[in-house]
């Protein structure tokens, strides 16, 4: 494909598969929804595309997990954080696992801890219920961590940004 905006598209989409499948369906359930890897291959995909298109893929993934697994009410909450979670990795780099992107790992969990919090706080009206949540979404972060680590530097070894050319 020679068209930019069309490889970045078809990857935003995979990506949000992915994203979705490792959301949805690897996961196990928690005090308030449920704790998974998907979140890893979110990092994954703001290390491979540009902020926009990986917001895109994080928001989409993310968001029909919760649609589509009767867990909706989370949906507009994720769909934000999610989005905002993409830009704490950059794609500019030539690699995927770098100083930078490793370094996205602390503002991702502060999203994820913190807006999730935050979210629930206001749905429930309740400020201190939400607190049984945050050791899930440090686990959640801690987990889906490993997981970008491990498959993005075995996608480094592999040349794989050099291989995809300019996204």
């Amino acid at each position: 494909m020679k068209n930019k905006t069309t490889r970045r598209i078809c990857l935003t989409a995979l990506m949000a598969a992915i994203i979705y499948v490792f959301t949805a369906y690897i996961h196990v359930p928690s005090h308030t929804g449920y704790t998974h890897v998907g979140d890893g291959f979110l990092y994954l995909a703001a290390s491979l595309l540009p902020a926009p298109y990986a917001a895109a893929a994080g928001a989409i993934g993310a968001g029909l997990a919760d649609l589509l697994s009767g867990y909706s009410i989370w949906a507009p909450g994720t769909i934000v954080i999610k989005a905002l979670t993409a830009f704490c990795f950059t794609n500019k780099l030539d690699k995927l696992v770098n100083k930078r992107n490793i370094l996205g790992i602390v503002p991702a969990l502060v999203l994820c801890v913190g807006g999730y919090y935050l979210y629930e706080a206001i749905i429930t009206g309740n400020f201190a219920a939400p607190a049984l949540g945050i050791p899930g979404y440090l686990t959640q972060v801690a987990l889906s961590s490993v997981v970008y680590l491990a498959l993005g530097a075995a996608l480094d070894r592999a040349g794989l940004k050099k291989k995809l050319g300019e996204i």
